[in-house]
Parts: C-alpha cells; sequence; structure tokens
C-alpha cells in the first residue's frame, strides 16, 4: 500500500505506476493539445451530423483500433466539459472507471489535475496513466469535495447499484463542483455493447449469436457486468436528488436536438443512443 495525494486529501490505497506525464505550464498544454486537423476537436458544432459521423466511424473501428477511436471520444468529452464548465487547466478531475486512461491523459493535456480511479486492472492495459488508483467507485478513497470536475463516461451500466454510484460522485465533488455522466440505456441500439443490437431478442440469444460468429465468449454477461438502465427512471432518480441538479439531460452523441429527444418517453429508450448527464453539486 502506499500514501497518495489528490489535492488535500490523503489515503491509503493501491497506486499503479504507469506511464509519465509532462507536466509545464501554458506553453506545454498548447503544445500537447491535438491540431484542428483531429476532428471533432476543436471546430466541430456539438451537436452536429460532421461530429456524429466522425465518432460513428471512430466506433467502427473500437477494436482494430482502439487508440484512434478513445482519443477521439477523450478529446470530444472534455470539449462538452469546457463547454459547460470553462477551462479545466489548475482544476483538480476525477475520472472515475476510466478504463486505461485515455480520458485521464486528455484532461490532462489540458492542463487539469487529473486523476484516474479504476476498480478493474484488466481495464487499465499494460501502461495506464502514472498514478492511477485500482478503486472501486462505489467507495472512493477520497475526502469529501476534494474535485472541481467529477468525471464517468460510460460506467453507469456495469453498475449493479446506480443511485449508491452517483451518490459517490456527487460525495467527492466540491459544492458548485460539475460532475459528467454518460451512459448507453439498455433499449438503445448499442445497449447489448459487443452484441447489439441483437440485444432485443433477448441477451443471451445475442451473447450465443457473438459465440457462433466471433468463436469467443462475450466480454459482457447482463446482470454481472452489464446492467438494464432506463432513460426515464434514471432521470427521475437524478431530479429527485437533493445532492445536485440537473444542469443538461441529453444525448451525448445525437446529431441534433440533443435535449429535445431526451423530452420525449419511450422514442427517448431508443433514439437517446445514449444519455448525458450534467450535474451540479448542490452545498451540503
Amino acid at each position: 500500500m502506499r500514501l497518495h495525494r489528490v489535492g488535500d486529501v490523503v489515503s491509503r490505497v493501491r497506486v499503479v505506476r504507469g506511464r509519465s506525464r509532462p507536466r509545464g505550464g501554458a506553453a506545454h498544454v498548447a503544445a500537447s493539445r491535438p491540431s484542428k486537423g483531429d476532428a471533432p476537436h476543436p471546430d466541430v458544432k456539438d451537436p452536429s451530423f460532421r461530429r456524429s459521423l466522425a465518432l460513428f466511424r471512430a466506433f467502427r473501428h473500437e477494436q482494430d483500433d482502439p487508440e484512434a477511436c478513445y482519443s477521439l471520444l477523450a478529446r470530444d468529452a472534455v470539449d462538452q466539459v469546457e463547454a459547460y464548465d470553462g477551462p479545466v487547466a489548475g482544476r483538480t478531475v476525477l475520472d472515475v472507471g476510466g478504463g486505461s486512461g485515455y480520458f485521464t491523459e486528455e484532461f490532462r493535456r489540458r492542463g487539469a489535475h487529473a486523476h484516474l480511479f479504476e476498480p478493474d486492472m484488466a481495464e487499465l492495459g499494460e501502461k495506464p496513466p502514472d498514478g492511477t488508483v485500482v478503486a472501486d467507485g462505489y467507495l472512493l478513497p477520497l475526502r469529501d469535495g476534494v474535485a472541481d470536475v467529477t468525471f464517468s463516461s460510460n460506467v453507469l451500466e456495469h453498475v449493479a447499484d446506480p443511485e449508491t454510484f452517483l451518490s459517490e460522485l456527487a460525495r467527492v465533488t466540491r459544492p458548485g463542483g460539475l460532475i459528467y455522466v454518460s451512459f448507453t440505456n439498455w433499449l438503445s441500439p448499442w445497449g447489448g455493447h459487443e452484441w447489439a443490437p441483437w440485444h432485443y431478442f433477448g441477451a443471451e440469444r445475442a451473447r450465443a449469436r457473438y459465440l457462433r460468429r466471433t468463436g469467443k465468449a462475450a466480454k459482457h454477461t447482463l446482470g454481472e457486468n452489464l446492467f438494464a438502465v432506463h432513460i426515464g427512471s434514471t432521470l427521475r432518480q437524478v431530479r429527485a436528488r437533493d445532492d445536485v441538479t440537473v444542469v443538461s439531460a441529453r444525448s451525448r452523441y445525437w446529431p441534433f436536438l440533443a435535449e429535445t429527444v431526451v423530452k420525449a418517453p419511450g422514442i427517448r429508450e431508443f433514439a437517446t443512443w445514449n444519455l448525458l448527464l450534467i450535474l451540479r453539486r448542490c452545498p451540503p
């Protein structure tokens, strides 16, 4: 066990030594950012068909080119954070459940003090960001209110108790701080993840088809590491909370009327694709 500091917090946790990141001032941050040719950052409007098409093309190559796919997604996600909350430079960001660290790295490239918390060693890969903490999102080894931004991308559908997970994200965020949560809802065309869209015909049937087609077992099993999370029930739960306010509830990838589609009961369960919640931490 090692002693790891995040802002003013001191916790005994397991810290992974990965690849070190250069640190510097504004000149370094500007130099390390992607060029304007790297769509969709920073000159592609959100939402737009161009942006959605770029992301969709990247997703199609997630398995054979994860670097390009997740680097693009990370740039897009941090663009969204900054659109709602201003530049992240100099701010403390927690990336909860961020896998191998693409989001953490992008936050750091823009000058944030970003820290990755990931419970699954297998998801970290061979070279996670330096200082990565192996920790469960249900019980983060952090004091209350240490983060300016708490970030969770496509994690909620992988936790059995979303309410407890959201409570923990709110707890570690300072009053007035931003909470970014996105997830793939079950009735989305991508709800079954690698065995979508066949999940509409039943999870077990979809998994069996995936095995026949690829010759390997699916990574996700419904009820074990993938859960049927829905838009309507999630919105009701979040809006009933007294520790956060909802700044925006919108489709993360939808190319137009991103907030409007989420307001249509029934249709939103299919058309939203992926729900993005921008929340603001309330004073205690």
